[in-house]
């Protein structure tokens, strides 16, 4: 009878103390990761804020390689309202915006740099695959704007490469955050 109190208290304890199991999507989480626009040109490093009912967050990349006036840079952001949600998924609808800088792609003046903008109106599902580990997939229209006239409608998808830049091209990866709470 001794021993049963004590595994009954034992029980006890442990139900108490222990927290509910939430998965993604948490309020008032910042993720980090990597991403790129649809575009498949702008992107990189980027940090997410997830509000419960939107997430919103930025990224940014820079390279220079040897040579004089061949750098690239890119920053942006993104914004999603959370349409429809799940223990493990959100889809969402909102817009993206980002902006490049890199060597002129026409090569006519080596000194001559581009700067490309893409707008992006479109949706995205997020998948947690561990309740702070989310798998993004976005999908939608790009319109360039200053140095990168045209128009293309798209989507990320899972995969290694991307494509070279020029709207039109399909990309080839996927965004993943770490998000801590």
């Amino acid at each position: 009878m001794r021993r049963m109190k004590t595994n009954l208290l034992i029980a006890a304890m442990i139900l108490a103390t222990s927290a509910t199991a939430s998965a993604g999507g948490q309020s008032g989480s910042i993720g980090v990761g990597v991403e790129r626009q649809i575009n498949g040109e702008a992107g990189g490093v980027s940090a997410n804020y997830d509000a419960g009912q939107f997430h919103v967050g930025g990224f940014f990349s820079f390279s220079d390689s040897d040579g004089d006036n061949n750098h690239f840079f890119s920053l942006g952001g993104r914004f999603f309202y959370h349409l429809h949600q799940t223990a493990m998924s959100d889809f969402g609808a909102g817009l993206g915006l980002g902006i490049a800088s890199l060597p002129d792609p026409t090569m006519a003046d080596p000194g001559n740099r581009a700067t490309h903008l893409f707008i992006e109106p479109s949706v995205q599902i997020r998948v947690f695959v561990a309740s702070n580990v989310a798998l993004s997939f976005t999908a939608g229209l790009v319109l360039g704007a200053l140095d990168a006239n045209g128009f293309s409608f798209d989507g990320q998808g899972i995969g290694l490469g991307a494509g070279n830049g020029t709207i039109g091209l399909p990309t080839a990866s996927a965004g993943v955050h770490y998000y801590f709470f």
